[in-house]
């Protein structure tokens, strides 16, 4: 270890002295009364040392006025060189920034919010491009090829959505036309794998949904297929009491609103009423004297016991 290294480690007698002027210093750049006690120094260097002192304003806990002073070869006055506020070992500190882009969660946007998309985005590729030999990953590039090779059709100068009038029948832009590919750019395999990722966690066969429920969501009649390669794993679910409605569901999930889970069996009708209209009923206006419960006594019985 070298000399200026060992004296660099040695605090400044005379810096080391100078706390009134740091605090000094501090109290000018702070507001009135938020410079608490003095809490240590360090070395910084030869004849340059950091005061600290307590910060006690609202807001900053932890933190600390951190007072620079310094002191020239040979000499005895001690100068200020810089006044700042650092937080300290148990600080209160804001979280570390992150891009929005990877602040962004599913559900974030509202109504009228804008999500740019990255122009090197790994979910999407290039779709359709109009020129003579078409991206290895296109439905069109082999066969597509092929056949304008074959017909001799003409080459458009750009996507379909870019020409000015509509491509001439025949041409490359005419055929994609009809197939539906004017988009700029589609679902790469990346993208397709992460889509699927994605609705396998939320809606797949390890969900406590699929595990308890009575059959998968293949054998539901609920079950709207998808097209594509996606539709051999997953489809859209239609029913409106299930906790998937509307949510595109892996074939093996399933809940206890499968269709064929309990077939409600037929509320049981009860037997027409008999009416038999050829005999009458005698209804008499006056009850019977004896179709009580007290028995019908005469006149002399009810004086023996006190009836007048």
């Amino acid at each position: 270890m070298s000399a200026a290294t060992t004296r660099s480690r040695t605090p400044d007698r005379l810096c080391a002295e100078a706390v009134d002027l740091a605090r000094a210093a501090a109290e000018e750049a702070a507001a009135p009364g938020v410079v608490g006690e003095h809490s240590g120094l360090v070395s910084e260097g030869d004849r340059v040392v950091t005061h600290f002192f307590e910060c006690k304003e609202l807001g900053y806990r932890g933190w600390r006025w951190a007072v620079t002073v310094a002191r020239a070869s040979r000499a005895k006055l001690v100068t200020l060189d810089e006044v700042v506020l650092l937080p300290g070992p148990d600080a209160l500190l804001a979280p570390e920034w992150v891009p929005w882009s990877e602040r962004l969660r599913p559900g974030d946007m509202g109504p009228g919010d804008l999500l740019p998309t990255d122009a090197e985005d790994l979910r999407l590729e290039p779709g359709y491009t109009g020129e003579d030999e078409p991206l290895p990953s296109a439905p069109v590039s082999e066969e597509m090829a092929e056949l304008v090779e074959a017909e001799d059709a003409e080459l458009t100068a750009g996507t379909p959505s870019n020409l000015p009038m509509a491509p001439t029948r025949g041409s490359i832009a005419a055929v994609a036309e009809e197939l539906g590919m004017r988009r700029a750019r589609v679902l790469s395999r990346y993208g397709l794998h992460v889509a699927a990722d994605r609705w396998e966690e939320s809606f797949g066969s390890k969900t406590p949904m699929a595990q308890a429920a009575p059959a998968p969501c293949a054998s539901c009649g609920f079950l709207v297929p998808l097209g594509g390669s996606l539709g051999q794993a997953f489809g859209l679910c239609a029913n409106e009491f299930a906790p998937a409605d509307g949510r595109v569901v892996s074939l093996s999930y399933g809940c206890g609103g499968h269709s064929e889970a309990a077939v409600m069996p037929k509320p049981p009708q009860p037997a027409a009423p008999v009416i038999d209209e050829t005999r009458v009923d005698p209804f008499p206006l006056r009850p019977a004297p004896d179709s009580g419960s007290v028995p019908v006594l005469a006149d002399e019985d009810a004086a023996e016991l006190g009836h007048s």
